[in-house]
């Protein structure tokens, strides 16, 4: 058992709380015994369990865990690491997928400059409800943050992600942009004709001009009582269901 937080494998996994070091390494934490159940039963590579041993003792009794290397930590040195409130004792370090240069297989969705980790994480989450396979993100916070991967709640494991500027990005996606923008049209009245890729900016700053650009139509939410935005990720979430439930089959 690992009882100090000085220890060189502790100090390693603190590092993966850095995007620079998560980039270096190719890999990524996922915390909670959902949450690492849940990598251990998708395509991501777990590379590493770091447990308490009651949480090791509930990770056990939720997933199969064999052949998987284990490290058990005091409850101090766990608390250390974690970025839970209320930790669990169970940790994994995942293995970052490659993403793929191929054209979307379906609907999907763009996030243009969101800078919030837990609004990226509510997209993520909300795509992979809606039937969103792919999400884009163009200068946006890391999806492979541990608030986004929270904030994911598994999601991350059931999408496919792409990172990156928006220009290569938008070069990848062979589909007609449906830029969200408040002076569009009432997203509830738009009929999409076959499949699309939905565009979402900062609440801050919009869709940058670059995809407004290249937008086939703009949309938006309809708003009452003097409101003028939502949570990029609420508008984002709105407009998966209500485009994907119009879309003429």
């Amino acid at each position: 058992m690992i009882t100090s937080r000085n220890n060189a494998l502790i100090k390693t996994v603190r590092s993966l709380n850095e995007k620079k070091v998560r980039a270096e390494r190719g890999e990524y934490l996922a915390e909670g015994v959902k949450t690492v159940a849940e990598a251990i039963n998708s395509s991501h590579r777990v590379k590493l369990i770091i447990a308490t041993e009651k949480g090791l003792s509930l990770l056990e009794s939720a997933a199969d865990i064999t052949g998987i290397p284990t490290e058990t930590v005091s409850d101090g040195v766990f608390d250390a690491i974690s970025g839970d409130v209320t930790p669990q004792g169970v940790m994994a370090v995942v293995e970052k997928p490659a993403a793929s240069m191929l054209a979307p297989r379906g609907n999907c969705i763009f996030l243009d400059g969101v800078s919030d980790p837990s609004n990226v994480g509510a997209v993520i989450r909300t795509a992979a409800a809606a039937g969103y396979d792919e999400v884009y993100l163009a200068d946006c916070a890391d999806a492979y943050s541990p608030k986004s991967v929270r904030a994911s709640m598994g999601g991350i494991f059931r999408v496919e992600i792409k990172e990156g500027g928006r220009e290569n990005l938008a070069e990848q996606i062979n589909l007609p942009f449906y830029v969200a923008d408040m002076d569009g049209e009432n997203a509830f009245e738009v009929h999409p004709r076959g499949e699309f890729c939905i565009v979402v900016g900062s609440e801050s700053h919009g869709v940058s001009e670059f995809m407004k650009n290249r937008a086939e139509k703009t949309v938006a939410v309809p708003m009452l009582n003097g409101m003028e935005s939502l949570n990029a990720a609420v508008a984002a979430g709105i407009l998966m269901y209500a485009l994907k439930n119009n879309a003429v089959r």
